[in-house]
């Protein structure tokens, strides 16, 4: 019997004011606050894949400065139960000037539809499992708060 994995690669892009680049998507008629990223492709490396979610997602090309998490409990795919995610969180930093459409509020997409995304910068310090949909995001969220800068 086969098991499959889902590999997920999230990146915590902080800026000069100590913010964190969220992402709001609606994904599957779900509404969704996470962190940038997205899944690993066949033949990709970990790296590689937050390089192009990110790119694909936000336009940034970034690079990674260190590993920041990686998923150590168990997590059924809210998408497919039968699945497993295992997902790798990276700080990163911009590598080129970016001009990214941010907003304040949550959900502020320029077309309601499917695959709609939006960002907001969110101070790290008022992070909260309550920012966040997914569990292991909600984990991330409590461990970057803790964070000293």
């Amino acid at each position: 019997m086969s098991y499959p994995f889902n590999v997920r690669v999230y990146g915590l892009l902080i800026d000069s004011e100590n913010r964190v680049l969220v992402a709001d998507e609606l994904i599957h008629e779900h509404y969704i606050t996470k962190f940038p990223g997205g899944g690993l492709e066949f033949g990709e490396g970990t790296i590689d894949a937050i390089k192009r979610e990110m790119m694909e997602e936000t336009g940034i090309t970034i690079e990674v400065v260190s590993h920041f998490y990686t998923t150590d409990f168990f997590m059924a795919s809210a998408f497919n139960p039968k699945a497993q995610v295992i997902s790798i969180y990276y700080i990163i930093k911009a590598i080129t000037p970016y001009n990214l459409r941010t907003t304040d509020k949550a959900f502020d997409f320029e077309e309601v539809k499917e695959g709609a995304i939006s960002f907001r910068w969110l101070p790290i310090n008022s992070l909260s499992e309550t920012t966040f949909t997914f569990p292991i995001d909600k984990r991330v969220s409590v461990l970057l708060a803790g964070k000293k800068n």
